[in-house]
């Protein structure tokens, strides 16, 4: 396993992290205590030390499951998590994908630290990012110097925000780069959907300032490479939310990826992983990990030869033509328009324009 430093801190960071949702949540499968202890204890055998959480996943149970897995070892390991989301006072509300509501009260933010301190078992938390930032929590100053202040009083190493729950949200990341200087940006990114992804890990680049962690990074599974046009999921697994032209899709652009990783002693899993940790800003990847055998292989990802620069613009290419796929493109949520300038996606089709030309996504990434 290879580590990272966020810049300006001495926070260390595995290039392969462990998201705790999949073992919380509830919607890749339900692990009790001792399975997903068990779990994370292999994961910290095969080299990873970053961990992350957030006090929504199972309405805290993921902090509790990181205490259970590493109160004895707690210096051995980092922590990052997210806070924002009130279900304190909501903790029946979520239903399938839908958000409960946050609260960006300063008070509440101290709250929630504070209970996720006790939940741990610890006296610190390495990273703290406000959970799936939206357009009015930006230029919200109440939240970002609450954290500062937690920073402050050494409850807190460093602060940052998330964004999600889907993909988008583009000018809330260019914004908590840019104006809030965050030391941690959560985001989606796949060498799938690498739309707004890989313009706010340039935009992180530029800045210097800001880590990346990188969540979907396999799309859901797709780059796993185990579907098949039969697969069926579970009535509550959450890809069952997306469309079945996604999965018939997602098929075939993995036929035009299969020269990325036959031939060369790496899973499609694995490469994808080494697509994203191209990027010296990207701290860690995130794979949602449910089983033993998952883990290794994503955990082994990290020792592999890095992809080539012959090999990351051939991607480049396949990725402005949708590897080659007509779909209907997918919605993305935020602040995806500013000033009236629309934003489209780093592809456009080349027989009819797709909405959205590549020039338009350039000016937003601009300085």
């Amino acid at each position: 396993m290879k580590y990272r430093t966020y810049p300006g801190t001495d926070i260390r960071a595995s290039e392969v992290g462990f998201g705790l949702w999949t073992l919380a949540a509830g919607w890749w499968g339900d692990f009790t205590d001792e399975q997903a202890v068990a779990l994370l204890h292999r994961a910290y055998d095969l080299g990873i030390t970053l961990y992350d959480s957030g006090d929504t996943y199972g309405n805290g149970r993921a902090d509790e499951i990181l205490r259970q897995a590493f109160g004895d070892r707690r210096d051995r390991i980092t922590i990052t998590t997210k806070v924002g989301y009130d279900f304190y006072n909501h903790p029946d509300a979520r239903r399938g994908q839908q958000e409960i509501p946050h609260n960006p009260d300063p008070a509440f933010i101290r709250m929630a630290v504070e209970r996720s301190l006790q939940r741990m078992g610890t006296d610190v938390i390495d990273v703290v990012s406000f959970h799936n930032t939206k357009e009015e929590h930006v230029p919200d100053d109440a939240i970002w110097e609450t954290l500062q202040r937690l920073q402050d009083e050494g409850k807190i190493r460093a602060w940052g925000g998330a964004l999600g729950p889907s993909n988008g949200y583009l000018f809330e990341g260019l914004d908590l780069i840019r104006n809030r200087g965050v030391r941690n940006l959560q985001l989606i990114n796949n060498v799938l959907e690498p739309f707004p992804g890989q313009i706010l890990t340039e935009a992180a680049e530029r800045g210097g300032q800001t880590g990346i962690q990188v969540r979907v990074t396999h799309s859901s599974g797709m780059l796993e490479g185990r579907y098949t046009p039969e697969t069926e999921f579970a009535k509550n697994d959450h890809r069952r939310h997306r469309p079945r032209s996604w999965l018939t899709n997602g098929l075939k652009k993995l036929e035009a990826l299969e020269w990325l990783h036959e031939g060369r002693g790496m899973t499609i899993g694995q490469a994808a992983l080494k697509w994203l940790l191209a990027s010296p800003v990207v701290m860690t990847t995130l794979p949602n990990i449910y089983n033993v055998e998952q883990l290794e292989e994503f955990a082994a990802a990290s020792d592999l030869p890095d992809l080539t620069a012959d090999d990351l613009s051939r991607i480049a290419e396949l990725q402005k033509s949708n590897f080659g796929v007509h779909e209907d493109h997918m919605r993305y949520k935020g602040t995806m328009v500013r000033d009236g300038e629309p934003l489209g996606p780093v592809y456009r089709y080349a027989d009819d324009g797709f909405p959205g030309a590549p020039e338009a996504v350039e000016s937003a990434a601009a300085d």
